[in-house]
């Protein structure tokens, strides 16, 4: 979907200005509709561009404050006004509105003729919605049809400006509960993106955002990524939303399939354990190795024997010890945490800690067995 900020690069549109709201100019906008009255809002879509003359309103101020925060309510792109007769100039409580809330209120002067910007408009929005789904497609042949045409496909990217030869990674956004990604989310996450990335190509997969990205420059640190996470979860703070972001190592084009798994794997584990700290799967530690090997019959036979008594022993009593363990590896044994977060005792932290000893008949104080105990949970946080 296109933005506002893209909509209004357009040389037939150099004397229309936003005048309010300009923070929001990266909203999408799906199409343009004509509307006169805010009891008319019914009848236009989320992510529309809206145009007033204000011919309805008799100069009232209060009509025109009305229908710019109906438009922002009913999640409109933005609103134009066409400044005017009926309108003659614009309402200083409309302007601090639009500012309040990030709402772009543009100033289209009379002698614009508004069926222009309508044909203008969506003509641009048809072309643009045909070269996204051009390049979903190619995007798709690339991740998801190994045996492609090299050649034909070097072709075609070249016409998009990108080099085949050249090295990109694969960045996976999902969210959860289990969703496609919001238009508001996704428009938020590419602003935030490309203040370090050149995004190539996305499209949108089985409820995953996906992006084939080039680095502006070395060294995207994990932080960058846990601000992008925060920063896109503030626009919307009481969405109920959480989100996930991986990001693959850079490979060429012919290899990018392998970029999204790796992507891939890391919204899987992150979305399992929020609390893992990373996003690039070259931080993924000894869950890369897990991944990798191809052998797992191995690793499941580790994890049931490190794991199998407590799973037994907790179905047979209805018990939750192997929660409990989690909690005790992930706090490194240390008493006063583990009881803050299970919210027990002290003393029921150890009379657990005995418990668990007694059952796998391992010392829990022992270094060696918390590493292959937490081990036999990182196998378990990879499986499917």
């Amino acid at each position: 979907m296109i933005t506002l900020q893209e909509l209004f690069t357009l040389p037939e549109f150099d004397t229309i200005h936003i005048v309010a709201g300009e923070r929001g100019i990266s909203r999408p906008v799906s199409g343009v509709n004509v509307i006169e009255s805010a009891h008319l809002a019914e009848f236009f879509k989320k992510y529309e561009l809206l145009i007033t003359t204000g011919i309805n309103m008799h100069q009232d101020t209060a009509q025109l404050t009305d229908l710019v925060e109906t438009a922002f309510e009913r999640g409109a792109a933005g609103i134009i006004l066409n400044v005017g007769p009926y309108i003659p100039t614009i309402p200083e409580q409309v302007i601090r509105f639009a500012d309040q809330n990030h709402f772009p209120v543009f100033k289209m002067p009379w002698v614009y003729r508004v069926a222009d910007f309508v044909r203008i408009s969506f003509q641009y929005l048809a072309v643009a919605d045909q070269k996204q789904a051009k390049t979903e497609e190619l995007f798709s042949e690339i991740l998801f049809q190994p045996e492609h045409d090299r050649e034909r496909l070097a072709g075609d990217l070249l016409q998009l400006g990108i080099k085949s030869h050249a090295h990109y990674a694969v960045i996976v956004c999902s969210v959860r509960p289990p969703a496609a990604v919001p238009a508001w989310m996704t428009f938020s996450l590419e602003e935030e993106l490309q203040k370090k990335y050149t995004i190539r190509l996305s499209m949108n997969h089985d409820n995953q955002l996906i992006y084939m990205a080039d680095r502006k420059e070395k060294g995207v640190t994990r932080q960058f990524f846990a601000e992008v996470t925060r920063h896109v979860l503030q626009k919307r703070p009481n969405s109920g939303i959480d989100l996930f972001i991986g990001i693959g190592g850079a490979y060429r084009v012919e290899q990018l399939s392998k970029s999204y798994r790796e992507a891939l794997s890391v919204v899987q584990l992150v979305s399992r354990r929020p609390e893992l700290p990373f996003f690039q799967y070259k931080d993924a530690g000894v869950y890369r190795i897990l991944l990798e090997t191809s052998d797992k019959a191995v690793f499941q036979t580790f994890q049931s024997e490190m794991l199998g008594p407590l799973y037994r022993y907790d179905h047979l009593h209805q018990t939750d010890l192997v929660g409990f363990l989690r909690t005790f590896l992930d706090e490194d044994g240390r008493t006063t945490p583990i009881a803050r977060k299970e919210f027990i005792h002290r003393n029921t932290v150890l009379y657990k800690m005995k418990k668990i000893q007694s059952i796998l008949d391992m010392d829990l104080n022992n270094p060696y067995v918390r590493t292959n105990l937490l081990l036999a949970f990182m196998i378990e946080d990879v499986s499917d």
